[in-house]
Formats: structure tokens, C-alpha cells, sequence
């Protein structure tokens, strides 16, 4: 009995495994870098081989959106937000529009012609195009 318990409770110790976001665009964008990824998500791209491009995020503070900030743009969720107060206030553009979930996230994707987004490995479905994995 007692080491069932120990063991139980040494489970509840471990940490959540971390999820890693792929990156995940509309049909007709290419294979994407990390440099050009962050000047997307910064606002300070907006547009590749002649095509617009529409960056999406999850909602502030999932954990695959600090991820996301963490592995692709060297930042964290406060200096990401930080960024876009700062840049919308002087007229440099707005922030990505937010989803809630993965499947939300995808529609949008697929549907919009020049989307970016970002999904866990295990939201990822036949047909998607993947732009890049984790650095």
C-alpha cells in the first residue's frame, strides 16, 4: 500500500509534457524560416511572393502559444503582448487575431486564402500544409 502511494504521489510530480507547435499555412504558401516566421508575427512582414499573409494565434496564455512565442520568436507572452500595445498605439498595425482551440484555428487556415497558424503535432490532420516544425 505504501508504495503504490509513493508511486502516486511521484506521478502527480512529473511535469506535463510540453507540447511543440507546428506551423501550418493556407495551400498555397511555401516552407517557412524561423527569421521570417518572427517578422510575420511581428507585423513586420506582410506579404510573400506577391501574396498577403494573415498570421493567427491561439488565445493569450494556452500553453502552445507560449510555446509558440518561446521556440519560434524568442519571446514571452508579456513581451509579445507588450510588443502589440506598444505597435498598435503608434499605428504600426494590429496583433494576430486569437482562436480558442486547435480546430478553430485550422478552418480558418484552410479557408483563408494567405492564413498562418500554429497547431499541437497531434491536431494535425491529412491535407494540412506545414510550413515548419520546431526549431
Amino acid at each position: 500500500m505504501r508504495t503504490l502511494l509513493a508511486l502516486s504521489l511521484s506521478l502527480l510530480c512529473v511535469p506535463p509534457l510540453r507540447a511543440d507547435p507546428i506551423v501550418i499555412g493556407h495551400a498555397e504558401l511555401k516552407t517557412l524560416d524561423r527569421v521570417s516566421l518572427q517578422r510575420i508575427y511581428t507585423g513586420k512582414m506582410v506579404e510573400l511572393n506577391g501574396l498577403r499573409v494573415t498570421p493567427v494565434d491561439l488565445r493569450a496564455g494556452s500553453a502552445l502559444r507560449r510555446r509558440f512565442l518561446e521556440l519560434y520568436l524568442d519571446q514571452d507572452e508579456d513581451g509579445y503582448i507588450g510588443y502589440w500595445t506598444v505597435r498598435r498605439y503608434v499605428g504600426k498595425g494590429t496583433p494576430p487575431r486569437e482562436f480558442d482551440d486547435a480546430e478553430a484555428v485550422i478552418q480558418y487556415v484552410i479557408q483563408t486564402r494567405g492564413a498562418i497558424g500554429y497547431v499541437d503535432e497531434t491536431d494535425l490532420k491529412s491535407g494540412l500544409n506545414v510550413l515548419s516544425t520546431p526549431p
